[in-house]
């Protein structure tokens, strides 16, 4: 695999923004093969300082924080590695059921670079109670974002892999379980 160029990144960054807000022309800054798809990973390299930050950012406020944060984290790690790979493979099958296996890498490429999107969203998320506001702010705001979050992931589904609504919602579906079930063993495993 050849190395992953500037105007790669660029593309994928330029696309993800695009798809934030709503603009389905994003897909035509992603290639539609398996090479922009294994690129598209990329994304969770530069997720992965965002996702340290909530984590860390999360046990701080947490009251005691976890027993051994090294070993927490650790676990963590594994989980947020598991969380990119598992959803890839799963919605590889979930296309070919939706007969869209063509379209799955220029899909699972869109929706790795709209992570960021996401990602960067849960951190801006840190900042109404770091200035004070009530509660009732930050969990409006978090809300809000949920479902910005969900809708994101179901329009790049809808677009990329061009199926109909309902199937979109599958691929949202898909991703949330994945995400509650990993979540709850990584929990599990670093005691947080």
């Amino acid at each position: 695999m050849p190395p992953l160029s500037t105007p790669g990144i660029v593309n994928g960054l330029a696309s993800a923004w695009l798809f934030a807000r709503g603009r389905a022309e994003g897909l035509l800054l992603i290639s539609p093969g398996m090479e922009a798809a294994r690129h598209s990973f990329v994304a969770a390299l530069v997720c992965l300082p965002l996702f340290v930050a909530l984590r860390l950012t999360a046990w701080w406020m947490q009251s005691p924080p976890p027993a051994g944060v090294a070993i927490a984290l650790a676990g963590e790690l594994v989980g947020y590695t598991l969380g990119w790979v598992a959803f890839a493979l799963a919605s590889r099958m979930l296309a070919e059921q939706a007969k869209r296996t063509e379209q799955w890498p220029q899909f699972i490429a869109a929706w790795n670079w709209t992570n960021i999107v996401q990602y960067l969203l849960m951190v801006l998320l840190l900042v109404p109670p770091a200035l004070g506001l009530p509660s009732w702010v930050g969990n409006a705001l978090g809300l809000a974002a949920v479902g910005y979050a969900m809708w994101l992931e179901w329009f790049v589904a809808r677009t990329a892999l061009a199926v109909p609504s309902m199937t979109a919602v599958m691929f949202v579906v898909l991703d949330l379980a994945l995400g509650l079930f990993i979540g709850g063993v990584t929990g599990r495993i670093s005691g947080t």
